[in-house]
């Protein structure tokens, strides 16, 4: 079950990706399919945590680091979950009225559902390092999400903001994880919980609570780190409710709660993180009241109420914790349906700033109900369900031991934070909707879609029903999350409206009172309007990219100049000194006898190589003929692996020779025939200097390997291979079975290099109109012939890859060969010709053979199984008998795919690129 709540936010995004070309009501129903159909999941396994049980889920994934794909759904992830999917589909709901018929609405509804299993995945993670893994995703996701809008400049600069500074903190993550990990002696969650008295006693724990910390304090925009969520804002603003109510910054917040029974209980965590969250706290509350933007002001009230949250658990008193969690829920509805609010007010004034708003409960009566009952639950006023995290909080810093100069600070800050509160509340709502200044807008204002306006309204009444009866309503989730925090020490605390007339309540008093009078007193004091605040850390961020920027240009131009030479150079010298001086002394001396003399077709190959070589040297600055002479050293190559009885390396060096000549032929029409002749003599005996002891330490490393001892991992696999993989062919066994992670990672990292190639050059392609297919007169071959090869190629293609499992040939050397003829149809045809009578789509074809590995991957692990593990089967078939079939042919099937969109993703490109000048001339033309 636990596998199927994860996997569906997932599968819906691949979903509404590959069915875009639907209509726009279609996608949100797929869209909110998603959250809809994992809340029943997450609702068949309630009854089982509310028990105080914890559903459960384990997978082998990497056995010998301690990786393991284990879930596990306590109370605390419950309600993280809980909030995650049912805030989630109500943002989809939302996100369908409020993106315009221009937008790409299937990205974005992919991005928010792989946001959201990110999100998922890490709630329900019971492996450390599998959390930290989903962790990062959210990092990734996020930065898709807040950049959606990549014609924007704040937008891509407020994306970019977040990833550094979330990611720094992701990798601060896993250097913790990794301590806590060699603490324990595991990455289990079930263990690490259970070892708190371990973890607080290793030497190691202040680097731990640092590390830690530091990626709590990044995730959940605490000070100093919280000049990113403000950013943010340039996000659509469906984006902006989900990360800043249930999602993303609530990160942060969850793993301070989920490993508070290990981290806390030491006067570092009390002071540290006490001291951060009352500083965050005051910091956002303070800069909230001079904000113009909607969504700035509660942009910053999130980091004022994080803040809050974070000093509860710095506290660490039961109650305390019962508080953080307790506010974490209040500040999800209140907060994600201000920012609905909001939203609305943006689509229908087209503005979001407060000097140009006003008085629009008289234009939007029934959105300023719900965003004022919003606001005011924020602000923590009776009968809402703000007012009762706040009491708690205000009666734990009254309550709070230890010296009386740390009581009275906390309570001061307390103090402050609900006098501040009010006033960004107050001022939120008076400058929208009552003040009596008309809006200054242009367009006609009317209240919004009755769809749009309904997860506003469910929200709101949540803030009303759990302020107004919360024992009825909440206590049930806060009550499973607070026993899977703090167990045994889990404390009584009663969820009422009324305590009767207490400290606590006369501190929600005067915060009101202090907050109407601040509000008021500053903006007859100063012009409100006229006051600007920014955040330092915005500056600093900026300065800092800038001279980093700087730098590395400075490093680039010394090292490389732009030239490829020069790059090489650093690149040998580099591979001299670090990889082959320090063992190539050792390595001469040790260096064995080969068994046998050399015979006459090894010398004649060596000899081959010895002049392709020199030949290339020798022509090198006429580059057609170098190009000629290294494809004759690549053939030479092939040979060698022939004679070593490597049938499947020589034909996959073979091919790979030829797309990269074809490569290299296409780049060539952009360069000058001749390179320049600028080399001296000192240059030249340099270059030569270090070419050869290159060449030397690579040949001699060579020979080692080949003429080492027979009893390596090598023996292993050819005994395991046919066994346990089911395969003769051991190269292709290696590459989709006992390496196929490797691989997997190989395949990507190709596919990415292809859609960068495409992404690079795509703006500098010719038009349709101006490929000129100019070189089938010139070639040796009639244009019809290449119509014949393609068929045939394809039966080639398709004969290596089936046969690659037992003889010669599999995925990636049958994507080569059917990528060759088309290759050549490119040259003699042109590119327009074949794209539009072959319509094949690269990018697609490299997406889809990448989720056709994956599904190969993952699916051993829904059977139990570690990720890729192979199975085999030989079913009996009429008239053709027994058909041994694998698991691994469906992994080769993916490589095949994604090699082949590669390969021609990339040449299509390189064949259609506009010359330098004519691209100038083209970029002139446009503007």
């Amino acid at each position: 079950m636990l596998e199927l709540l994860l996997a569906l936010p997932f599968a819906f995004a691949a979903i509404v990706l590959l069915m875009r070309h639907v209509s726009r009501v279609t996608t949100g129903w797929l869209a909110g399919a998603a959250p809809l159909s994992a809340l029943l999941v997450l609702a068949a396994l309630t009854p089982d945590v509310l028990r105080g049980d914890t559903p459960a889920a384990w997978h082998d994934w990497i056995p010998q680091i301690g990786l393991a794909f284990s879930l596990r759904l306590d109370g605390l992830a419950w309600m993280f979950a809980l909030m995650v999917l049912a805030i989630g589909g109500l943002v989809v709901m939302y996100a369908r009225y409020y993106l315009s018929e221009r937008e790409d609405a299937p990205k974005f509804y992919a991005y928010l559902l792989l946001f959201m299993g990110a999100m998922l995945g890490m709630v329900v993670a019971g492996n450390l390092l599998l959390l930290a893994v989903f962790w990062e995703l959210t990092s990734i996701s996020s930065f898709l999400l807040i950049g959606y809008w990549s014609h924007d400049r704040e937008a891509r600069e407020g994306a970019r903001m977040a990833l550094t500074i979330t990611g720094a903190g992701g990798l601060a993550l896993l250097g913790g994880v990794l301590l806590i990990g060699q603490a324990v002696g595991s990455y289990e969650l079930d263990v690490v919980l259970a070892a708190g008295d371990v973890i607080r006693a290793a030497p190691t724990y202040p680097l731990m609570l640092a590390l830690m910390l530091a990626a709590i304090f990044t995730k959940s925009a605490q000070f100093p780190f919280h000049f990113w969520l403000p950013h943010a804002m340039a996000a659509p603003t469906p984006v902006s409710a989900y990360l800043h109510s249930a999602t993303m910054v609530k990160a942060g917040v969850f793993l301070l709660a989920r490993l508070h029974p290990v981290l806390s209980g030491t006067d570092e965590f009390f002071y540290v993180v006490s001291g951060i969250g009352a500083t965050t706290m005051l910091i956002g509350a303070w800069y909230a009241i001079f904000q113009h933007d909607l969504k700035g002001l509660l942009a910053y009230s999130t980091i004022s109420h994080l803040g809050l949250i974070t000093l509860l658990f710095g506290l660490s008193t039961p109650l305390a914790v019962v508080a953080g969690l307790f506010h974490i829920l209040n500040h999800a509805t209140f907060k994600a349906s201000l920012f609905m609010a909001a939203g609305i007010i943006d689509h229908e004034t087209g503005t979001r700033d407060m000097r140009r708003l006003g008085n629009l409960r008289k234009y939007l009566p029934f959105t300023s109900t719900l965003a004022i009952i919003a606001a005011l639950a924020m602000a923590g006023i009776p009968l809402l369900n703000g007012f009762l995290s706040k009491e708690m909080f205000f009666a734990e810093a009254l309550e709070l031991g230890g010296s009386d100069g740390v009581r009275l600070a906390v309570t001061v800050a307390a103090f402050l934070a609900g006098v501040f509160g009010v006033a960004y509340s107050l001022r939120f709502v008076h400058d929208t909707f009552l003040v009596r200044t008309e809006p200054q807008v242009d367009r006609e204002i009317h209240e919004p879609p009755r769809f749009m306006k309904i997860p506003v309204e469910v929200l709101v009444v949540l803030c009303l029903a759990v302020g107004i009866a919360p024992a009825w309503t909440i206590a049930p989730v806060l009550s499973a999350a607070v026993h899977a925090v703090l167990g045994e020490a889990t404390p009584y605390y009663s969820l009422a409206l009324w305590h009767g007339i207490n400290l606590p309540l006369l501190m929600s008093i005067g915060g009101v009172i202090g907050g109407t009078i601040l509000y008021f007193g500053l903006r007859r004091l100063f012009d409100l309007h006229a006051v600007v605040r920014r955040a330092l850390g915005r500056q600093v961020f900026r300065r800092q990219g800038l001279i980093l920027l700087g730098v590395a240009r400075e490093i680039t131009f010394r090292l490389t100049d732009g030239g490829l030479q020069r790059s090489l150079w650093w690149v040998l010298v580099a591979l001299l000194a670090v990889a082959i001086a320090p063992v190539l002394p050792g390595l001469l001396q040790s260096l064995p006898r080969p068994d046998a003399p050399m015979s006459a077709v090894g010398w004649v190959v060596w000899l081959l190589l010895i002049v392709g070589a020199a030949a290339t040297v020798a022509v090198h600055r006429q580059r057609l003929l170098a190009l000629i002479v290294v494809g004759a050293v690549g053939l030479g190559v092939s040979l060698v692996f022939v004679y070593l009885s490597a049938p499947d390396l020589a034909l996959t060096q073979l091919l790979v020779e030829m797309v990269t000549i074809a490569l290299m032929l296409l780049a060539l029409n952009y360069l000058p025939q001749e390179s320049a002749r600028t080399d001296t003599a000192l240059r030249r005996g340099r270059d030569a200097l270090i070419a050869g002891a290159v060449g030397l330490g690579v040949a001699a490393l060579a020979y080692a390997v080949m003429t080492r001892s027979g009893d390596t991992v090598a023996s292993e696999l050819l005994l395991r291979s046919l066994p346990e993989a089911y395969g003769h062919n051991v190269v292709n066994v290696i590459l989709v079975d006992f390496r196929g992670f490797d691989t997997m990672g190989e395949i990507t990292v190709f596919g990415i290099a292809g859609l960068v190639v495409h992404a690079l050059l795509r703006r500098a392609r010719l038009a349709p109109d101006e490929v000129v297919p100019g070189a089938a007169a010139q070639l040796p071959m009639p244009a019809n012939l290449s119509h014949l090869l393609f068929p045939l190629a394809l039966a080639v293609s398709a004969y290596l890859f089936l046969r690659g499992h037992n003889e010669p040939g599999g995925g990636f050397i049958a994507g080569l060969v059917l990528a060759i003829p088309l290759l050549l149809q490119y040259v003699l045809l042109g590119s327009q010709y074949v794209e539009s009578r072959l319509g094949f789509n690269y990018t697609r074809c490299i997406g889809v053979g990448l989720l056709i590995a994956l599904a190969t991957g993952v699916a051993p692990m829904l059977l139990g199984y570690p990720f890729l593990t192979s199975g085999h089967a030989e079913p009996h078939l009429p008239l053709i008998g027994e058909v041994p079939l694998t698991s691994a042919a469906a992994f080769d099937l993916g490589v095949y795919l994604v090699v082949f969109g590669g390969t021609m993703l990339i040449l299509s490109m390189m064949g259609t690129v506009r010359p330098p000048r004519a691209a100038a001339r083209h970029r002139g033309e446009r503007t």
